[in-house]
């Protein structure tokens, strides 16, 4: 953990593009309770293969005139140079200037993966095309990639990316902080040195929770699922057991040196809020 102690922390939360009007005046007043917490900006998703390419642009925006920083994903599976230049040109024109660089999910029903394979590409042609306009920021994960073979070829995959030109990295998120630790000296081993800030999901529904897990590889430790099981439907309990478990785990996680956290709010406040005021950043 030597090298991300060098490193400021950084305190960020994530929101999806909503689809409707209802879920956009939704999302105004989340983001109004979310921005009390003064993060230091706003991610926003980017689904499968670009599909809300247009609504996370409109939310980027939104999020901008109202005073705060923004940082669009950009998925480049499954898209062209000239769509994925457009997009940056369009973020470069609007003044911003923080990207979050995907490989992302080949959208269903294409075959084909498209000019991009790899989230290293998409890295090396933002830098090729634009220089320093944007900071980078990447995928990692502490408990690998569920399409990696091996633990050495994920960090390998991730290396490639920091060498294409990456600031710094974003997990996906756990609730073992020794794999991140573990992933951490590895990345040290291996020559990598940036910031790596931990991704945080609270928990809110069990069966949520684990349609996510089972979808990204994230592996929910024995313990907290049969603790989760016992509580049935009391969805109270869950999320004040969540609670608990995750406001240890960034305790854990930021005493030991963690850059930071990012949370994925799933577009609430309620937890994200919560779990931030206990603490006390």
């Amino acid at each position: 953990m030597k090298s991300q102690k060098e490193f400021l922390p950084t305190y960020s939360l994530e929101l999806f593009p909503p689809q409707t009007l209802q879920g956009v005046e939704k999302l105004r007043e989340t983001r109004k309770k979310l921005a009390l917490l003064n993060p230091k900006y706003f991610s926003v998703t980017f689904g499968a293969g670009g599909s809300t390419r247009d609504h996370t642009l409109e939310t980027v925006l939104e999020v901008q005139r109202e005073g705060y920083a923004a940082a669009p994903h950009l998925s480049c599976i499954g898209s062209t140079e000239q769509n994925i230049r457009a997009i940056l040109e369009k973020y470069r024109d609007s003044g911003i200037q923080h990207i979050i660089a995907l490989r992302g999910d080949l959208p269903s029903g294409m075959a084909q993966a498209g000019e991009f394979r790899y989230a290293n590409e998409l890295v090396t042609f933002i830098r090729k095309e634009f220089g320093d306009t944007f900071h980078i920021e990447v995928a990692s994960y502490p408990e690998y990639h569920p399409r990696s073979r091996s633990a050495n070829e994920d960090i390998s995959n991730f290396k490639r990316k920091v060498a294409a030109g990456a600031d710094s990295a974003i997990t996906q998120y756990f609730y073992n902080a020794d794999a991140y630790f573990n992933y951490v000296d590895s990345c040290e081993a291996a020559g990598i040195s940036l910031p790596i800030v931990p991704g945080i999901m609270p928990i809110n529904k069990f069966s949520q929770l684990v349609r996510f897990s089972d979808a990204c590889g994230a592996e929910i430790p024995r313990w907290i699922r049969k603790k989760m099981e016992g509580y049935g439907d009391d969805a109270e309990s869950v999320q004040a057991f969540g609670l608990d478990v995750v406001t240890d785990l960034c305790e854990r996680l930021l005493k030991a040196g963690a850059p930071g956290l990012h949370f994925y709010t799933m577009n609430t406040a309620k937890l994200t809020t919560a779990i931030w005021k206990r603490l006390g950043i």
